[in-house]
Formats: structure tokens, C-alpha cells, sequence
């Protein structure tokens, strides 16, 4: 029974890549079963998506063409049926034909692809910068020229039910997004072309939102650059990519996608609550008490005595 159902979940799954291309949009997140790559959120991410479906379509049409050469062969002419092998070695025709059309293909699918490269590393023009931090085991955010930070956390729930060798599955699954959540999310504007330059405090990490289209290493010592423009609010989680220590599989992201208004008024909230304490204003001098008058302050001179002799 076990088997039937995984079965019929394999099927499902392929019925499911076979229209993939057909599909306007996958979740942005990875989903159980999923085999083909979504198509996320961002202008990088769909560029890697339409040259990964390119490919895998050159690529079945190219199968389809062998295989069914090659049942053909077999079933057609095949010895059971009084055919003789043919004894030629060689077909100058051939050989040129199947070194010609492959190189045609590949300068097909390398072009598009190497633009489209080529834009996925070019930060210029962007509207913001983000600074990324990696560290055992969170990552610090900091927004250039606002004087905002934030120091993002693996969720105390989830730390908790991690830790207690007691938890049970309902306990996991009630508590949702289990071990991908974390204590304050980065927030960022939708349509904005947004620079992250991305490095490391101790060893080497790596920031990955899948549904942003790509992954950039933070190494201690070295700046790495990177860009994304979200196309859709949404919340979006991703996961340290690298294997950094004993708690790497603890250090997820979270990724709050608004509108540019709604990020504004975030923005500005943010630096009211990290502004610094206006000083007190200094408490005014004591007033000196009134002089007494000397009429009454001093004593009546005693009288002179008289002169001696």
C-alpha cells in the first residue's frame, strides 16, 4: 500500500514538470514533492527560471529523438525479422550533422544565458543597500545611510522545542514554520532595485532566499555584492547555505516583502525607536538667599576701655 501511494506521488510529480511551462507562477518556497525549480519572486530568479526551462526542453526534445531512434532500431530491424546488420563504420554525412547541430544548440542556450548572467552581477542604479553580516549563528542587517540595524535570531519557540528531547510531532507541527522562523525579519520595498554586499564576522556563511534566485557566500575579510528586485510582498524564508558549526542548521531567514509606502513608514519608525534620549534640560542654579542687614546681622560693639594712668 506504502509503495502504490509513493507510486502514485511519483506520477503526480512528473504529471506536475510536464506542465510546469505552462504554469504562470510556483510558491516561491520549496514544497514537499516539488521537482521542478519555482519561479520565484524576482527578476533574477525568473531569468534562471526561463533558461532552466529552455534547457530542460532542448534537453527532452533531444531525448525524445534518441530513445525513440533507438526503438526504432531495435524493434524494426530488429534479426528476428531477417534483417542484416548493416557493415558501414563511418558516415562523413553523419559525423558532421551531429558535430554541427550540438554546437548550434549550445551557442543557443549560451546566449541568453550569459546576458542574463550578466545582469544578475550588475548592482548599479540601485535605490538602497543592505549589509549583511554572518555570524555564529545569526546575521546582522544594517541599512546604509539610516542608521537602522537589526540582529536577526533562530525564534525562541523554535530554539525551545529543538532543545527539549521531550517535544513531540504535534508540538512541531503546531508550531508552523518550525526552525524558519526567527526573531525580527529583514524588511524590504517591493519594486526596488535593492545592493546587498554581504560578508562574515567569523567564518564562512551563506545567505540563500530560494525564492530571490540565487545564493552569495559571506566570508570574513571579503565583501561580496549582490542585487534583487521582489516583484510580490509576500513573506519570504531562506537558510544559511554553508556549513558554518554545530548550529548551522539553526540560522534561517526571513525576508518581509511591502509595498514602497508601507516600507517608508517601517523605515521611519524604525529610526524614531533607535533615535538616541533627548539630554534632560539642565536644572536651573539655586537662588543665594538675601543678604542680612548689618544693622541686625552684626552685634553692637563693645565700649573702647578707658586709656591706663
Amino acid at each position: 500500500m506504502k509503495q502504490a501511494r509513493r507510486f502514485k506521488q511519483c506520477v503526480w510529480g512528473l504529471a506536475a514538470l510536464a506542465l510546469s511551462a505552462s504554469v504562470a507562477a510556483q510558491s516561491a518556497d520549496p514544497r514537499p514533492w516539488q521537482l521542478n525549480m519555482g519561479r520565484g519572486v524576482t527578476a533574477t530568479s525568473q531569468h534562471a527560471y526561463e533558461a532552466h526551462m529552455l534547457a530542460l526542453w532542448i534537453c527532452v526534445a533531444i531525448g525524445a529523438l534518441v530513445f525513440g531512434a533507438m526503438a526504432v532500431a531495435m524493434f524494426r530491424f530488429r534479426k528476428s525479422r531477417g534483417v542484416t546488420a548493416a557493415t558501414f563504420t563511418h558516415n562523413t554525412t553523419a559525423e558532421i550533422i551531429w558535430t554541427v547541430v550540438p554546437i548550434l544548440i549550445l551557442v543557443a542556450m549560451a546566449v541568453p544565458a550569459t546576458r542574463k548572467l550578466i545582469q544578475m552581477y550588475d548592482t548599479r542604479d540601485s535605490q538602497m543597500t543592505v549589509k549583511v553580516t554572518g555570524a555564529q549563528w545569526m546575521w546582522h542587517y544594517e541599512y546604509m545611510g539610516e542608521d537602522v540595524t537589526l540582529t536577526s535570531r533562530l525564534d525562541r519557540g523554535s530554539d525551545r522545542l529543538r532543545q527539549n528531547r521531550a517535544t513531540t510531532r504535534a508540538e512541531l507541527d503546531a508550531h508552523g514554520h518550525y526552525l524558519l522562523d526567527v526573531d525580527n525579519v529583514l524588511v524590504l520595498p517591493t519594486d526596488t532595485k535593492i545592493r546587498f554586499v554581504i560578508t562574515a564576522d567569523d567564518v564562512i556563511h551563506s545567505w540563500w532566499v530560494p525564492a530571490f534566485g540565487w545564493k552569495q557566500d559571506a566570508i570574513p575579510g571579503l565583501v561580496n555584492e549582490a542585487w534583487t528586485e521582489i516583484l510580490e510582498p509576500g513573506v519570504y524564508r531562506g537558510q544559511c547555505a554553508e556549513l558554518c558549526g554545530k548550529d548551522h542548521a539553526f540560522m534561517p531567514i526571513v525576508v518581509r516583502a511591502v509595498p514602497p509606502a508601507e516600507f517608508d513608514a517601517w523605515l521611519a519608525a524604525e529610526k524614531a525607536r533607535n533615535a538616541p534620549a533627548e539630554p534632560l534640560p539642565a536644572a536651573p542654579a539655586p537662588v543665594p538667599a538675601p543678604a542680612a542687614d548689618d544693622a541686625t546681622a552684626q552685634s553692637p560693639s563693645a565700649p573702647a576701655a578707658p586709656a591706663a594712668g
